[in-house]
């Protein structure tokens, strides 16, 4: 796993509960050290320890976990670069959605070496989506939901998801948009601001 991945799941805890708690986790999941480093590739298995730690230490369910670390990932001001990156996308949610098969390649324009999951959207009748996810890591799929959360509010969208299903590395995201002009969406420009 890339450990730009690993460290977004250690800027989650420190940012969301504090320092103490990431050491716990640490000590927890086994790690002989307690930072990673951002540019290098960790075992798959080092994430699977890491976040059912994190799940130990807060007594929280994996898949609630796994969707807080989504909408961080977009939320957070550390991390506007993902949300910029993901706005690019489309003018509106729809377009969004329809960016996202895209979205491991564009990725990867940004850091060469980091592989995202592949999603693949199918788009049903009256604004029903589903949104199919490798997952090597489970709950991808939550993660995917906690990023479409926020990016249907950055759109000013109303959409209802859901998990839908999960196996054999895959997990499926229901997508029901209701209104996509719900709300007025937040201002994002294409180019960024310095200062």
């Amino acid at each position: 796993m890339h450990g730009l991945i690993n460290r977004s799941i250690q800027s989650y805890v420190c940012d969301s509960y504090g320092i103490d708690i990431w050491l716990d986790v640490t000590h927890r999941a086994a790690l002989d050290f307690t930072e990673f480093e951002a540019m290098l590739n960790y075992d798959d298995a080092t994430t699977e320890q890491v976040l059912n730690a994190v799940s130990e230490v807060l007594g929280r369910p994996r898949d609630e976990l796994m969707e807080d670390i989504g909408t961080y990932l977009v939320s957070h001001p550390s991390f506007e670069a993902v949300r910029r990156l993901l706005r690019f996308g489309g003018v509106n949610f729809e377009d969004f959605l329809h960016s996202l098969d895209d979205l491991p390649d564009r990725a990867r324009l940004a850091v060469s070496d980091l592989h995202l999951p592949k999603v693949e959207l199918c788009e049903h009748a009256g604004g029903q989506f589903s949104l199919i996810c490798d997952a090597p890591v489970a709950g991808y799929g939550h993660v995917m939901m906690g990023i479409l959360r926020v990016m249907a509010d950055d759109y000013g969208a109303l959409a209802l998801l859901e998990q839908t299903g999960g196996g054999k590395g895959v997990e499926t995201v229901s997508i029901t948009l209701i209104e996509a002009e719900y709300a007025e969406g937040r201002s994002f420009d294409l180019g960024a601001r310095v200062g």
